[in-house]
């Protein structure tokens, strides 16, 4: 398993309460572009319409050999591959909450484009303070056990 793109602003804007691996439907050149790290994730969000997940806002930067493509979208709309069940679940789930999808990560599987759809909660301004404080007081507790340490 490769990672090709990760989604890092989303751990600190959201909180993860479940993942769902999902294929998501690329031209071949879109799959060229991807695996050589031309997929951008950031903003980018899912939304479950037709029964079906689509992945909206993904940037795919178009394969420089395939010369020029008329009417290319590198931020259209993909179709992301799950079963049937697994959109029932996420529906059912969304109805009662406000919650959100979104792609945390793109992966290879087997020569596969994969990517990883989270079901998350928006973190309000005071919850994203929190954590910047807690990250920052584990950093100097490290830094001061290290100092410690290599001084004996």
């Amino acid at each position: 398993m490769q990672i090709i793109a990760e989604n890092r602003k989303a751990r600190y804007d959201y909180e993860f309460l479940d993942e769902i691996e999902a294929g998501v439907v690329l031209t071949g050149q879109e799959v060229k572009s991807a695996k050589r790290g031309g997929l951008r994730l950031r903003g980018a969000y899912a939304i479950a319409r037709e029964g079906a997940l689509w992945l909206v806002g993904a940037h795919i930067v178009p394969w420089k050999t395939a010369g020029a493509l008329s009417g290319y979208d590198p931020e259209r709309t993909r179709k992301l591959l799950v079963h049937k069940k697994e959109v029932q679940k996420i529906l059912g789930r969304q109805s009662g909450e406000k919650l959100t999808l979104v792609p945390k990560n793109a992966y290879t599987r087997a020569g596969r484009i994969k990517i990883a759809v989270v079901i998350a909660r928006s973190k309000r301004a005071f919850e994203k303070r929190e954590a910047i404080r807690r990250r920052e007081s584990e950093r100097e507790t490290s830094r001061e056990l290290k100092r410690r340490g290599s001084v004996r």
